[in-house]
């Protein structure tokens, strides 16, 4: 996630001061990747340094408001028109731990699987739940189709974990067959066969 796009985008809209702009990142994405304020004001700094954004000032209440810069509108306008690249696939944390549970000696794999199934499978229902009680198809709002938009991404990705778990099991299962029982003398490839 590009915290820093996400906040040129809001300021593009209006100036604001940091507390402001988490609120509205938070708002907009349904606080599905809360940020801390921190971060806000880390980031705010380097897109002060970098010539994106500019302190302009501070209100009545001392909170020093950010405006984005010409330099910061390219940024945003670049970011909206290109690709999410997906060459450096994101660290997926279940997907390497099956990995690791796999060739670790002792885990039960499958136990690892059922575990991350039911827990996928409430938390698909958890989205589900909370699209019926947004409501309408066709949001009126843009927060409104923003927040259904993000919905819809976490419901797909709970789907696909689903999907994705289920494969994973059949693959054990396949491989549990084709793996000769403990013991067991195994046939030579064919090549070394061949050869003797």
């Amino acid at each position: 996630m590009s915290v820093k796009h996400a906040l040129l985008a809001l300021l593009e809209q209006q100036p604001m001061y940091g507390y402001q702009l988490r609120v509205e990142f938070e708002q907009r994405t349904g606080t599905t990747w809360p940020l801390n304020v921190g971060q806000v004001y880390t980031t705010l700094t380097r897109l002060e340094r970098d010539g994106l954004a500019a302190a302009r000032g501070e209100d009545a209440e001392g909170h020093v408001i950010y405006e984005i810069t010409a330099a910061g509108r390219d940024e945003v306008a670049s970011w909206f028109t290109t690709p999410v690249s997906r060459d450096q696939p994101p660290r997926d944390e279940l997907a390497i731990k099956l990995a690791l549970a796999v060739t670790v000696p002792g885990v039960d794999v499958g136990t690892v699987i059922q575990q991350q199934r039911s827990a996928t499978m409430a938390a698909l229902q958890d989205y589900t739940r909370l699209k019926r009680q947004a409501g309408r198809d066709v949001p009126t709002e843009p927060s409104d189709l923003a927040w259904s938009l993000v919905l819809d991404s976490l419901v797909f990705g709970a789907e696909a974990e689903i999907r994705w778990l289920d494969h994973c099991e059949a693959r054990l299962r396949r491989a549990a067959i084709e793996r000769p029982a403990a013991g067991t003398p195994t046939a030579a490839p064919a090549s070394e066969r061949s050869t003797r």
